[in-house]
């Protein structure tokens, strides 16, 4: 039997952030802890009160995050500055516009399905009056971050209904 999410399609990015928590074995929205994480890629992750940035330096590679935000924004800082990590290579400072922009991009996309992966979309009550309000308790990110994830997921979920029902 068929359910909405097994007509969900995935991109690249998904698959990536999927495969990276699967490693992890981060496989409920109570599994996603930033210290979990940025132990686990020998990350130090630091909370002060401060402007958010990473760094890397050699063998050393550090987040700060600003303890000044919500706890909900603080975690969506930590994936923002995680992916630059994990997928970026360079000083923005230095680099070409496009290319900034093009790695701004991707810390965009990252956060929302770092934030809400893929995998765990059957944790989120799709037909639920109140789905914002859920999926903020469930994933401890933002109501902005959760509804621009779940009209992302809706629309995936009714684009691929359309091309089946034909």
């Amino acid at each position: 039997m068929f359910t909405q999410t097994t007509y969900y399609h995935t991109t690249a990015l998904e698959d990536w952030v999927t495969d990276f928590y699967l490693k992890l074995n981060i496989l409920t929205p109570q599994d996603i802890d930033e210290d979990y994480i940025a132990k686990e890629q020998r990350i130090f992750l630091h909370r002060k009160r401060m402007a958010p940035f990473f760094q890397v330096v050699g063998r050393y590679c550090g987040i700060t995050i600003d303890i000044r935000e919500p706890q909900d924004k603080q975690r969506e800082t930590f994936f923002h500055e995680l992916c630059h990590i994990l997928r970026h290579t360079g000083n923005q400072g230095t680099m070409n516009t496009a290319f900034r922009q093009l790695q701004e991009w991707d810390t965009k996309h990252f956060t929302k399905y770092a934030a809400i992966p893929h995998h765990m979309i059957p944790f989120i009550p799709l037909k639920d009056d109140n789905v914002i309000d859920q999926m903020v308790h469930i994933f401890k990110v933002t109501p902005e971050l959760c509804e621009e994830r779940l009209i992302q997921i809706k629309k995936g979920i009714s684009q691929k209904t359309l091309l089946y029902s034909c």
